[in-house]
């Protein structure tokens, strides 16, 4: 059996761009190399596409040179031309977080392309990377959810006092960027001053901003789930974070943070929580992979926090951790998910592109 040609595609312009680049890392590491000819494609925080051998230590110097670019060609071929990049792909593995690679974007290029991909598609992508959006998805289908408000870069400007007194909430609040993830722009508020001070750094990030209330407490409890139209979640893990809350240098600086998988639960709790994990899932017009965020109250109310539709692949990410404790390897895991891919493009292919009607109502 010939190999088959994976692109693995990272960088990218967005704050999690770092990240992504050890994600991508993590991921070509475990890639079988005896299935898998493996071709790395970086963008560049400056939006520009540059493949080759050499494209991640370019993109981690921050010194891409102009002559590397790559094309992406929307034609069936699935052509990537430019360096180091010519000749058909079979399967784009995107490995990027937040903005302009999470949200549907590239997803949207790859489908024009009909070139076939891992992860969720167009529609899920773009709403699960907009935190709005996806909590008014959940909410018209019965999640529980923390009390939240949302509003514009230009309503801020505006009338800061004007919406802080239409929060209706209580301190302490957790004010994000709504599309970005990586806890990259999100900071804990215990009062109006330290709001004011949190929106302006989520504005860095994004014009539109999110203010989700807090829950006393709460654990931090995710899921991993796999599958197309017939998902399956992992085992549930706990974030115990290592800061006040779950941010940045928790996630990947500092090294102190701790997961324990499973997480200790009751058998019915673990049920509970699984099930509801491929419900918002299926809900949220998820494909591949997702993992899928709750905070669980002190009186047992598991709240949807997030839903991520390409989380981390690094090494001490929980996505692969928690499928390993679950029976799946990194490995296979990787298989699986190209498996979906080509799946998935292998329905879309069987569809029609042209209708007959009774009379032709056109000239040719």
């Amino acid at each position: 059996m010939p190999k088959l040609r994976i692109a693995v595609v990272f960088g990218g312009r967005s704050g999690e761009h770092e990240v992504s680049l050890v994600s991508a890392s993590s991921v070509m590491d475990r890639l079988n190399p005896e299935k898998y000819e493996i071709i790395p494609i970086g963008i560049t925080k400056e939006g520009r596409w540059i493949a080759g051998p050499d494209c991640m230590k370019l993109l981690k110097s921050g010194h891409a040179p102009l002559e590397s670019n790559t094309l992406v060609a929307p034609e069936p071929a699935g052509i990537m031309r430019g360096e180091g990049g010519g000749g058909k792909i079979d399967v784009v593995f995107p490995v990027l977080h937040g903005p302009c690679g999470e949200d549907g974007t590239v997803q949207g290029l790859l489908e024009l392309a009909s070139v076939p991909y891992v992860g969720c598609g167009v529609l899920g992508s773009a709403v699960c990377m907009d935190k709005v959006m996806q909590k008014k998805v959940l909410s018209a289908e019965g999640f529980a959810q923390a009390a939240y408000a949302w509003f514009w870069a230009s309503e801020w400007e505006s009338r800061k006092r004007g919406i802080l007194d239409e929060f209706s909430l209580a301190y302490p609040l957790f004010v994000k960027p709504a599309n970005m993830g990586s806890s990259v722009g999100v900071s804990k508020a215990h009062n109006s001053e330290e709001c004011i001070a949190a929106v302006a750094e989520a504005l860095r990030y994004d014009r539109k901003i999110i203010v989700e209330q807090g829950i006393a407490n709460a654990r931090e409890i995710e899921v991993a789930v796999l599958g197309n139209q017939e998902p399956r979640a992992s085992v549930p893990g706990e974030i115990i974070s290592s800061n006040e809350f779950y941010d940045y240098d928790a996630k990947y600086v500092d090294g102190a943070s701790r997961a324990i998988i499973p997480a200790e639960l009751s058998k019915e709790k673990t049920a509970e929580i699984m099930e509801s994990a491929v419900r918002a899932y299926k809900a949220l017009d998820c494909e591949g992979m997702a993992r899928v965020d709750f905070l669980l109250a002190e009186d047992g109310t598991a709240y949807v926090n997030e839903v991520n539709t390409i989380p981390g692949f690094t090494a001490i990410s929980m996505y692969p951790k928690l499928w390993e404790a679950s029976g799946l390897s990194y490995e296979d895991l990787l298989d699986e998910l190209i498996r979906l891919a080509l799946a998935r493009a292998e329905e879309k292919q069987r569809l029609a592109v042209s209708y007959k009607p009774k009379s032709e109502w056109y000239a040719g």
